[in-house]
């Protein structure tokens, strides 16, 4: 939740109010929202703002320490294999934390294309977060195939290695020539229509 407030703050120049975040987390009552913000401030992680109904990460220089800049380098297609641009079009904000990673050494985003992985949550629009390390069969990675950009899960077959959808109206993507994985899936930033 702390991390939640965080990411508001800065992403929207005020923190959440309690409807915003009976929203965020399913709460069912403002009560419920009221007892996780009341607990992170007696641990001093936040405060009340003075009108009842929003409580603000305490310290801006520490809560901006938890956000890093990941590039995005443009889109991928999470259908059919295409072309990417190699330079980032623009960053994105995030805590490691969020994601259960330790840093963000290593890390790059792409925006998904297309509707392949919808078996897997990742949806058209949504923000891919990678880690630029060779994958392992029944991870989703960020691969080129016969040259082309995809977003799959890899898959070995005996000594066949693929990429297969998470969409069951696509059919697995078998490399002719050469499979190279850029990177490995680890979070999304739902961002896409669900």
């Amino acid at each position: 939740m702390f991390s939640f407030i965080v990411r508001h703050q800065t992403q929207h120049a005020r923190p959440p109010s309690l409807r915003e975040i009976c929203q965020e987390f399913g709460f069912a009552s403002h009560n419920a929202a009221r007892k996780h913000v009341q607990a992170l401030a007696r641990k001093g992680y936040v405060s009340q703002t003075g009108d009842g109904r929003t409580w603000a990460a305490t310290n801006a220089k520490e809560v901006q320490g938890y956000f890093h800049n990941v590039p995005l380098f443009g889109t991928i297609p999470a259908g059919l294999p295409g072309d990417n641009p190699e330079l980032a079009d623009e960053a994105v904000r995030i805590d490691p934390e969020v994601f259960g990673l330790r840093s963000a050494k290593g890390l790059f985003a792409l925006r998904v294309r297309g509707d392949s992985m919808t078996g897997a949550q990742i949806a058209d629009g949504d923000v891919a977060l990678l880690r630029a390390e060779p994958g392992l069969p029944g991870q989703i990675v960020a691969a080129l195939i016969d040259g082309e950009s995809t977003l799959k899960r890899m898959v070995r077959e005996g000594r066949r290695l693929f990429l297969r959808a998470e969409n069951p109206t696509y059919q697995d993507l078998i490399p002719a020539e050469s499979l190279t994985v850029q990177g490995v899936l680890v979070g999304v930033i739902g961002c896409g229509q669900r």
